[in-house]
């Protein structure tokens, strides 16, 4: 064999193979099967010229995974860990190492989808009932859901829960300034457009004298507080009931194992974040924010609810409950837009009150409690007592004046060690479960250099500083799960246990048509982990974070170069607050100009419901716009909806490629339209994965677009979160994007979310994404994505028909399957063939959206043609089972699809009177023999789970 020269050899390219999953012979196949010449033809024939790229994407050239990799690692080493003693919600804390491989970096957890499809998601869902019964058990609550996005937007959630749940007339919300600041911070983002008043106060008689008057509808405080200090919160609860007003509670979880639960002081709703268990701090997430509440509040609750229902075999299982888990089903009259969670963190959480047990928890809390009185009794000996005489873990300390305290946080600094800063002269000090003694005596040090130091042995005598009426009485944790898996054996074993009932990535594909579920590649994730990005606090001084700088600004300028936009802020971490941050930045330009009166938000009748639950939430009014039969904008409508409202119109929001998955040949003129009304165009970046590299919004019109990180650019959906949603705009609307005053960098709108850089852990995944693939990659990768789509349409085109499509009859990357006329021919329902996928290993596509009894499917770039003709096959061979039903061989109401999911339990009863063989049932196709995924429950009962509903953990028996 000649020797090749070294140029050849050299692959640059390597990932590009590694991501999409079709080679070049597969690709000619499926070019004659859609009967396009090449791919770049097909593309032409879909994208419309009149929208399409110009020029190539301004991204470095691509590299490989070991030399991306390398490059990352010198961005992460400029950034800075030193011990973290700022608290402010964020602390250190030990991931235990059989949740760190098991769960976070473990695909069968991240890579698995929200659990919609019940009957696959048995064992994720089970974590966040333990999730849901953790929280309710230290909360003293009657009900909690299964995680919010951080702690502060969970308590902008709570404001609008109780403004919709209370009887107070009242137009103003009372919180407390001692609250994080963080929160308070995101409250007054929320409050501002739906015309609340954030009534802050300073001092427990402002908190008395506020709760005591009549105008509004619900308090907050902190407890412990951002200072540290505990009180009974009883008699506050007991006044602002009187007024018929909500008491919400900020609590700390880790505290609530020793303190009085928030249940028992009267509160109405708890909120705060998990963090603490387990999950690094990742300078500000992805971390799970919690919500409980009383039980007249649960139907009202917004984010997710998992609930205890039964199967067609009344065996238990677990489901999504209650309607109003997703508040965006109601449209624009919403109170939330929340349509996610923060699933893997929650996941997280839950297992580390699992392996500690109360015991175990109460234990780490008892240290770091120890540890403060320590702490605070050496300060006293150093003649700087705390400012408060009660603590959990945060001590405040007056230095006396602010050259005193620039000089301890300097001396702080040198040692390696971070302060919070509370005012000119306050310092405060936060312990958590890393601390040691070596600190107790860095931090004294720090404060009195020059004086002779306490010893800790000496001070472990130390009166406790959680005041005796506070101690907590109730028990918590008692459910068996709680006290079974202490042992790292039996805690792998559970895990894995609950791993083995779900599907996710690492199993199968997930045609899922506008969730995009790709490819998280292990090099992508790899980062996630390093302590460099993983243990730095969000609030660090900034010099400390100068690798997370870096990183965002590369990522920033990357996105802005993929869809054309001026700028970008990765500040909301999920899609929906993207949405509600890009609709804050039209609102604030309008109001700028003098156009405050631009209310008015054109939506098309086919659009998620999230965008008109945003513009709900900005205080706009929604305006519904037609669509035609082929589910494009009805642009003669928009153009008279346009005029009717030309004075107020405020925007239009529309999803591009359309929710019915093509690409509209009207939307450069649409944009005209709605600019020459005055109005912005927000396209939603839902679709971006049929965009990047050969069209760009911020090019062809629009105005404002939030992506998708958790999407387009690979960060695993992790269950149904983390998410990231940067919002993108063009170059007049940068001034509007969202900022954090807590770090120096206010915007004119407010935060979003509760950290600067929001989820800041999993934007090392994008980058690695987009560094690997170059422009050219990422064009390829949005083709071949359309490439597929393509090919599944045409093969499946005599049996199950494309609901929309192109003139010339393709689509963009995903294609909607119309299976509406079944019902009459043999009275299967989409709902019956998504369970009858199960049988066959698959996920289900999306069912029933954006149109009722469809599927619609997404193959994305990621899957290989073996794996697309495996989905395909499976979807005609149940074809194949409906035409069973449809000549009278099997009835209507006992056949394979009406009874599907099979579980192995079912198949081995020794009764089988059904018309279909066992066989038939579970080994449809002969590919399923020797690598079947048996579901472990049967269709699950959702009349009976909303009618019963149990959202913690309970015996059984109950269920009976």
């Amino acid at each position: 064999m000649p020797a090749l020269p070294l140029s050849a050899l050299e692959n640059h390219a390597e990932f590009l193979p590694r991501h999409i999953g079709i080679d070049s012979a597969d690709e000619a196949l499926m070019l004659s099967v859609i009967g396009e010449a090449s791919r770049q033809s097909l593309v032409a024939s879909i994208v419309p010229r009149s929208i399409a790229r110009a020029s190539s994407m301004d991204l470095p050239a691509p590299c490989t995974e070991a030399e991306a990799l390398a490059e990352l690692k010198t961005i992460a080493g400029k950034n800075r860990v030193l011990k973290s003693f700022i608290g402010q919600g964020y602390y250190g804390t030990h991931t235990p190492g059989v949740i760190l491989r098991n769960i976070l970096e473990n695909p069968a957890w991240y890579t698995a989808y929200t659990p919609y499809q019940a009957e696959i998601s048995q064992g994720r869902m089970e974590a966040l009932v333990n999730f849901q019964t953790m929280v309710t058990d230290l909360t003293g609550m009657d009900i909690a859901n299964a995680s919010m996005l951080d702690e502060a937007t969970a308590a902008a959630e709570a404001m609008t829960l109780a403004k919709r749940s209370v009887k107070a007339r009242g137009n103003s919300i009372i919180v407390s300034g001692d609250c994080h600041p963080q929160t308070i911070e995101v409250i007054q983002t929320r409050a501002a457009p739906l015309g609340f008043t954030v009534k802050l106060v300073q001092s427990e008689a402002e908190w008395n004298a506020a709760i005591a008057s009549d105008d509004y509808f619900a308090a907050l405080q902190q407890y412990p507080s951002s200072s540290g200090w505990l009180a009974d919160w009883q008699a506050s609860s007991d006044a602002i009931h009187a007024k018929g007003a909500a008491f919400i509670l900020a609590a700390d979880l880790l505290a609530l194992t020793l303190l009085k639960a928030p249940g028992e002081m009267g509160a109405d709703i708890v909120i705060g974040t998990t963090q603490r268990f387990g999950m690094p701090m990742g300078a500000g997430g992805p971390h799970a924010g919690f919500m409980a509440c009383k039980d007249a509040f649960k139907r009202s609750m917004p984010g997710r609810l998992v609930g205890v229902s039964v199967d067609v075999h009344g065996q238990p299982a677990y489901r999504l409950a209650l309607q109003t888990r997703e508040q965006h089903i109601r449209r624009e009259k919403a109170t939330s837009n929340i349509c996610t969670a923060q699933v893997l963190p929650a996941v997280i959480a839950s297992m580390y009150a699992v392996y500690h047990g109360a015991a175990g928890l109460t234990r780490i809390a008892q240290r770091v409690a120890r540890l403060t009185a320590i702490l605070a009794a050496g300060l006293k000996q150093l003649g700087l007592p705390a400012q408060h005489a009660s603590a959990f873990d945060t001590l405040a300390i007056d230095l006396g004046s602010s050259a005193a305290a620039d000089a301890t946080l300097a001396r702080a600094l040198v040692l390696g060690a971070n302060l919070r800063r509370l005012d000119a002269q306050r310092l405060a000090v936060s312990l958590d479960e890393t601390t040691t003694r070596a600190d107790l005596a860095l931090l004294w040090s720090a404060f009195a250099p020059n004086a002779a130091q306490p010893s800790v042995d000496a001070l472990e005598g130390a009166a406790s500083l959680i005041p005796a009426a506070l101690v907590r009485a109730s028990s918590f944790l008692t459910h068996p799960v709680f006290n079974t898996h202490h042992s790292e054996t039996a805690m792998l074993r559970y895990i894995r246990q609950l791993s083995d009932k779900d599907l996710a990535l690492d199993r199968t594909m997930i045609p899922l048509g506008s969730c995009t579920m790709k490819l998280n590649a292990t090099s992508e994730m790899i980062p996630i982990t390093w302590p460099e990005f993983a243990h730095i606090h969000p609030f660090a001084p900034a010099k400390q974070l100068a690798g997370y700088a870096e990183l965002d600004a590369l990522l920033q300028r990357w996105l802005c170069a993929a869809t054309g936009y001026a700028g970008v802020s990765l500040q909301p971490n999920a899609g929906s607050q993207g949405e509600y941050a890009g609709l804050l930045a039209i609102k604030a330009y309008h109001e700028a100009q003098g156009h405050a009166h631009r209310n008015i938000c054109l939506i098309p009748s086919s659009a998620h419901g999230t965008n008109p639950a945003s513009a709900q939430m900005v205080g706009m009014q929604v305006v519904v716009t037609k669509c035609d039969e082929n589910g494009n904008v009805d642009m003669a409508d928009l153009q008279a909806k346009c005029e009717q409202h030309s004075q107020n119109l405020a925007c239009v929001m529309i999803t591009y490629p359309s929710t019915h998955g093509v690409f509209e040949t009207q939307v450069k003129e649409l944009c005209q339209i709605v600019h020459s009304h005055g109005g912005r165009v927000y396209v939603d970046g839902a679709n971006m994965n049929a965009l990047v590299g050969v069209a760009a919004p911020g090019e062809f019109g629009g105005d404002v677009s939030h992506l998708n990180l958790h999407k387009t650019f690979c960060i695993p959906h992790g269950g149904g979160g983390p998410g990231v949603g940067p919002v993108c705009v063009v170059e007049d609307l940068v001034p509007y994007l969202p900022g954090h005053g807590t770090s120096g960098n206010a915007s004119k709108v407010g935060a979003v979310s509760a950290a600067p850089l929001g989820n800041a852990a999993v934007l090392p995944i994008s980058w690695m994404y987009i560094r690997m693939m170059g422009a050219e990659g990422l064009t390829a990768a949005t083709e071949v994505a359309i490439l597929s789509a393509n090919y599944i349409s045409k093969r499946l085109a005599e049996h199950y028909p494309t609901l929309y499509a192109s003139a010339n009859g393709h689509v963009a990357h995903e294609c909607i399957l119309d299976l509406r006329q079944l019902k009459e021919s043999s009275g299967v329902m989409a709902e019956d063939v998504a369970k009858r996928l199960i049988d066959y290993g698959f996920h289900a596509p999306t069912l029933s959206f954006p149109v009722a009894n469809t599927l619609m499917v997404e193959p994305t770039e990621s899957e290989h043609l073996a794996e697309l003709d495996r989905f395909v096959d499976a979807m005609i061979a149940i074809r194949e089972e409906i035409r069973q039903v449809e000549t009278g061989a099997w009835p209507q109401d006992d056949n394979p699809l009406k009874n599907a999911p099979h579980t192995a339990e079912s198949l081995l009863a020794g009764d089988w009177s059904h018309p279909y063989t066992r066989e038939a049932a579970a080994f449809p196709v002969k590919s399923l023999r020797g690598a079947k995924y048996w579901a472990p429950v049967g269709r699950v009962d959702n009349v009976y789970g909303d009618r019963n509903l149990f959202c913690s953990c309970v015996p059984m028996s109950e269920l009976a």
